[in-house]
């Protein structure tokens, strides 16, 4: 496994976060990020990119495809901004370059796996597509999370795409009900193994507890040694 694809259920639930710890479990190895299209922000800030190096450590390379101010869908961001959008085609080129010079590729998607990168509904699947890369799905832990990752799961093997595994990208320290049987029920909707659960808070931890963390929370497909199953 040289290229994968981190995608989500949704945003904001802990993609940036996994990737990291993904890094982090790879300390021994080169790593790259692949951002395509870093939404929301400005020339000159901090990006998902920068987060993954600064909580994963100086083996990580970053990169940026494109960025666009409004945080909206990169292909609306992009519109708004009267910039080019990010191209499948551009993600598989920058991914591959990277994997010529690096053991590990790690590409981030934006929001879930279909929100779209140009007008002609191109999105991360495609990218993920021309790779043949395998897909990591982040999800978050509470009620809800069995129909979205069901949903991701389905499009991606509709598409011919490896659902690698499902990751929980916050998992509350006192999870209720609902978090604690979606852990054995999310394997069962995904048909793929449960491969990981980061806990609430784990990007505001000292970045040498995260480093020294991350394995723990990741199965040995992911680098970790957290127990499968």
């Amino acid at each position: 496994m040289t290229v994968l694809v981190v995608t989500g259920t949704g945003t904001e639930i802990g993609k940036t976060i996994v990737t990291a710890a993904v890094a982090a479990a790879h300390r021994d190895r080169a790593v790259a990020v692949l951002k395509p299209a870093q939404t929301g922000l400005a020339p000159g800030e901090p990006g998902d990119a920068a987060e993954v190096v600064r909580l994963a450590g100086g083996h990580v390379t970053a990169v940026e495809l494109a960025r666009f101010p409004d945080p909206l869908a990169p292909a609306t961001a992009a519109r708004r901004a009267g910039l080019p959008p990010v191209r499948p085609y551009e993600i598989a080129e920058a991914a591959g370059k990277l994997a010529t010079e690096h053991d590990l590729v790690l590409i981030e998607g934006a929001g879930g796996l279909l929100v779209r990168f140009d007008e002609e509904g191109a999105t991360l699947a495609d990218a993920a597509r021309l790779l043949a890369a395998p897909v990591v799905v982040v999800t978050p832990a509470g009620l809800g999370t069995l129909n979205t990752t069901a949903l991701t799961a389905e499009a991606l093997r509709a598409r011919g795409l490896e659902c690698l595994g499902v990751v929980v990208g916050s998992m509350p320290a006192e999870p209720d009900l609902a978090a604690r049987c979606n852990l054995e029920d999310l394997p069962v909707v995904a048909d793929a193994p449960l491969l990981g659960v980061v806990p609430a808070g784990a990007g505001a931890l000292e970045v040498a507890d995260f480093r020294s963390r991350a394995g723990s929370w990741l199965t040995a497909k992911l680098g970790g040694n957290r127990p499968a199953g």
